[in-house]
């Protein structure tokens, strides 16, 4: 052992015995204190380098799925925090409040380095084993700090440099730590102070903006002790609803603000009305919120003489005026019909936030998507969304009505216009559709001579039948749709440019699913639906999940509906693993990716494990069989001991095939 990991260990032993007193340069009582814990509460050693200690993949999944929409939230802000420290030789973790790291970025011309050193997804930096770290003592303190080389604890870690800080959800809980790491860095620990201020600046910035996005149905009030930055910064935020009754507070409100009753007594922020911090009233509260649209600012008072100057900002989704008295603002209504086709994929977001604005307007909209990407689908939502939803709405397919019919189907024809006609005519579908709302699916397969006819529809606002001889008036709301380049149909020659400018009013793109940030959101809320239709509450592995989330789908959700449909037609008790999934999820391979051979333990057969996961899953299989038979194979038992949930438990047994010997 060379003579600096001799150093750094009687170092160790040297302050956590006592003996020394005065702080060593590079370590502060936080060290100390985090040093003082791995001997005396983990028994760790800091003479013997640990390894680093990776999860599973399925592992991984799961404490991923426990802070999934923060994830989202999150990554965008360390994206940008990565641009800024990269060329520093810097990698991001992200880690869930057990030390997990569920989202990374790195370089990956050091990819094995990294590894090795437990940077990158799936390490355990618990302080309970990883010892004193920067991601594992941030968990016990929670305080942004530098672990700078010998502040780690173990000898196979004090070659990095890692700076967290940590995160803490809507409600003020602890969610997990932002880190930024380096395999090399210079010795002296005062070099990481601007790491130091950008982990806590950017961990601030995900705080806030997953802030917003909790309370996004609320009125959210900003302060600020600059006029100019009250707008964009997020110094201290506190969500509140209409009735002035604060509901949650940021980071920064909960430290600088507190609520004081009748007898100045501290009490908690939420759940105070905000006139129990500010010396106002509501009726100011809703002037600020009427300033909040302009660029004046209002300065509130607190009952601790703190000044702030201050703006609101309202709910972007709500059913009902929250602003009292003679001041309103304008804000967005409840579209349930709308709301429920997205989670939080930004691309169908805006698309519902522009649906919202348009569904009451006297505007033609064209959607533009891929097959299957599910346009007819938001025609319904934006006709249900809107004051004509009590009428009709009337779904054409232009590409499936044979050209010698769509005439007649689409205007209508007065009796005898034909031969083999109603007797009395028919009323065409655009007539059927007045006062409600006529989708026209495919509208780039439409005949060109009927293209100058449905011009004159919505130029006029009027139809005339076949046969007929004056023009029936009709009030005609349009949704148009095309998987097609309807500007290089044109450009062909095959597609009205005159149309197409009395069509697109307004235009909507819907991404396809391969592109979708909420592609978990969109097999949900299918299963679901699936379920319903055949009395079923549909489940699903992880496994058979994985496959759903990794395939490309070029059919997009109606190819994505018709598997899970097939899935539940063959599946047990609406129980989906990837055997009842179709071919094409499994590359026309099956599972031979999957397959290895089997392993036997302990005369329990334990199969179907990934070669690469082999030894940790003979760990955790054996873990749960030792747990079956301590508890005769009590399903519920075996859960609570184990602490987590029968699911789990189920799955996990069928994953390493372990059956109880009742079954066998």
């Amino acid at each position: 052992m060379n003579s600096s990991l001799t150093s750094h260990i009687n170092e160790v032993i040297a302050r956590t015995s006592g003996r020394v007193v005065q702080p060593v340069e590079g370590n502060d009582d936080l060290i100390t204190r985090s040093w003082t814990r791995c001997v005396s509460e983990y028994g760790l050693d800091p003479s013997r380098g640990q390894p680093a200690r990776v999860l599973d993949n399925w592992q991984l999944r799961e404490h991923q799925e426990q802070i999934e929409s923060f994830l989202r939230v999150a990554r965008a802000g360390m994206e940008q925090l990565y641009k800024r420290v990269s060329p520093l030789g810097y990698v991001l973790l992200l880690t869930d409040a057990q030390g997990i790291t569920v989202d990374y970025i790195g370089n990956d011309q050091w990819d094995r380095e990294l590894k090795r050193s437990g940077l990158c997804l799936g390490a355990d930096w618990n302080e309970s084993h990883a010892g004193t770290c920067g991601v594992g003592t941030c968990i016990v303190e929670r305080v942004p700090l530098t672990c700078h080389q010998g502040d780690h604890f173990d000898v196979s870690n004090i070659a990095l440099s890692c700076t967290t800080a940590p995160l803490f959800d809507p409600t003020g809980e602890f969610i997990g730590v932002l880190d930024i790491s380096a395999l090399t860095s210079p010795s002296e620990k005062a070099s990481q102070h601007l790491a130091r201020h950008m982990t806590v600046m950017f961990a601030k910035m995900v705080e806030d903006a997953n802030f917003i996005r909790h309370f996004s149905d609320k009125w959210i009030l900003r302060l600020g002790v600059d006029w100019a930055l009250v707008d964009v910064s997020g110094e201290c935020m506190l969500a509140f609803n209409a009735d002035g009754q604060i509901v949650g507070a940021n980071s920064g409100a909960r430290h600088l603000l507190m609520a004081i009753d009748d007898d100045s007594t501290p009490v908690p922020l939420v759940g105070s009305p905000l006139t129990a911090v500010f010396k106002v009233s509501m009726d100011d509260i809703w002037r600020v919120a009427r300033f909040g649209m302009t660029s004046d600012r209002t300065v509130l008072s607190t009952h601790r003489h703190e000044l702030y100057y201050a703006m609101a900002t309202p709910p972007r989704y709500t059913s009902s005026n929250a602003l009292r008295g003679n001041e309103t603002v304008p804000i967005q209504v409840d579209c349930p019909a709308l709301d429920c086709l997205a989670g939080n994929d930004p691309p169908m977001c805006r698309l519902i936030d522009q649906a919202k604005r348009l569904v009451n307007k006297k505007v033609n909209i064209l959607l533009h998507g891929e097959t299957g990407t599910g346009k007819e689908v938001v025609a319904r939502a934006l006709h249900d969304s809107s004051n004509r939803a009590k009428k009709t709405f009337v779904a054409v397919n232009c590409a499936s009505i044979p050209e010698s019919l769509i005439e007649s189907e689409l205007f209508g024809y007065v009796a005898g216009s034909f031969t083999g006609g109603r007797s009395k005519g028919a009323r065409g579908l655009i007539l059927q559709s007045g006062g409600g709302t006529l989708f026209l699916d495919e509208i780039g397969d439409m005949p060109m001579h009927l293209q100058t006819r449905l011009l004159r529809v919505l130029s006029e606002g009027e139809v005339m039948p076949v046969g007929a001889e004056m023009p029936v008036r009709v009030d005609l709301t349009v949704v148009a749709a095309s998987h097609r380049d309807l500007r290089r149909l044109i450009a062909d020659g095959v597609f009205r440019e005159d149309l197409y400018y009395r069509l697109c009013g307004a235009t909507l793109h819907l991404p396809p699913l391969r592109l979708r940030a909420d592609k978990k959101f969109v097999i949900d809320r299918v299963m679901q639906q699936e379920g319903e239709q055949v009395g079923l509450k549909a489940q699903i592995s992880c496994e058979a999940l994985e496959l759903l989330m990794n395939f490309a789908w070029p059919g997009n959700i109606r190819q994505l509906r018709n598997a899970i449909r097939f899935a539940l037609a063959i599946c047990d008790h609406g129980y989906i693993e990837p055997s009842h999934l179709p071919n094409e999820l499994h590359g026309g391979e099956g599972f031979s990716d999957y397959a290895c051979p089997s392993l036997m333990l302990e005369d329990t057969p334990v199969k179907s494990l990934m070669q690469s996961e082999v030894s940790a899953g003979m760990q955790q299989a054996h873990t749960l069989i030792s747990a079956l038979r301590k508890h005769h194979w009590n399903v519920t038992a075996v859960a609570n001991a184990l602490g987590i949930c029968r699911a789990t438990v189920y799955r996990q047994m069928k994953r390493f095939d372990i059956v109880s010997p009742t079954q066998q």
